[in-house]
């Protein structure tokens, strides 16, 4: 698992007046990198946004301006999942290198603030803003600080993803789905049906499935699967979307297929199986 979060500070009401950068780069839940720099935004400072953080034309003398840095900020962002809340610092930096005829960046953007509306109910339609989000899981930290905001949206996420079980690409899925979506909590245990071929099995889906969770369960429960939500030593299979199978290939895996992994390397009798193949045993397992 890995991603960049960041956010900018900017001068005055236009977007692309970044002032400050903060950066942190997050592997398998762990901070790995971080920078933050003062830019130079060639533009004027709005006696507003100074107020909101401290930043004025003394603060960014000699500092870089975007041109100067823009090489750095793409080999963070290229290729990876960008972080951000709300998408104000995705249009600023889109805006900022319009205006400095810069290349804008290729990530795929993840807006932590959609995150937080689909996993906490009580954010689900307000007071999802940073500062008081972070309040209620008990994260301090510095507003109007680009980097200390930046680590924020990073806390967010992992959150998230402890909370729900999960992972970056299942989120870059549910967050295009409305709020209320039926398979809203992807957390779905079910009983296996006692009669059913496969009944002691234990089973876990991860990954974007064809069908909805919520489905895919009750077709399990009926060949006689226990449908729980994570992997452990108790588990017996893993259904993995087949799209998430295909990319396996230079691209990472979710957290229950590596757990999934690690266990079967230390003997569990776990067997993973794409969608595709889990649809084909239970219509065999249906015919008996």
């Amino acid at each position: 698992m890995e991603f960049v979060a960041l956010d900018f500070e900017t001068a005055n009401a236009d977007m692309s007046s970044i002032c400050q950068l903060g950066l942190v780069l997050f592997k398998d839940g762990s901070l790995q990198e971080e920078w933050k720099t003062y830019v130079d935004p060639e533009d004027f400072f709005d006696e507003i946004n100074v107020s909101i953080h401290g930043i004025d034309e003394t603060t960014v003398k000699g500092a870089p301006k975007l041109r100067d840095i823009a090489n750095r900020i793409c080999s963070y962002l290229d290729g990876r999942i960008a972080v951000c809340h709300t998408h104000f610092d995705r249009v600023a930096i889109h805006q900022a290198c319009v205006k400095s005829n810069l290349r804008v960046p290729t990530c795929t953007w993840l807006d932590s603030a959609r995150v937080t509306r689909r996993t906490w109910d009580q954010f689900a339609y307000r007071g999802y803003g940073l500062g008081n989000v972070c309040a209620i899981l008990g994260y301090q930290f510095v507003q109007h600080d680009a980097l200390e905001d930046a680590k924020a949206a990073a806390h967010i996420l992992l959150a998230a993803i402890e909370k729900t079980g999960m992972d970056l690409q299942e989120w870059l899925q549910r967050v295009e789905q409305p709020i209320g979506f039926p398979d809203h909590s992807y957390k779905i245990s079910k009983d296996g049906n006692p009669e059913g071929a496969f009944y002691g099995e234990l089973l876990v889906f991860t990954g974007a499935l064809q069908i909805s969770r919520r489905m895919a369960a009750d077709m399990a429960a009926n060949i006689g699967c226990t449908v729980v939500d994570g992997v452990n030593k108790k588990t017996t299979i893993l259904v993995v979307g087949d799209q998430d199978v295909k990319k396996l290939a230079g691209h990472e895996k979710s957290s229950k297929h590596r757990k999934a992994e690690k266990l079967i390397a230390e003997g569990c009798p776990i067997r993973i199986l794409r969608e595709s193949d889990f649809k084909e045993l239970v219509l065999l397992a249906e015919r008996k």
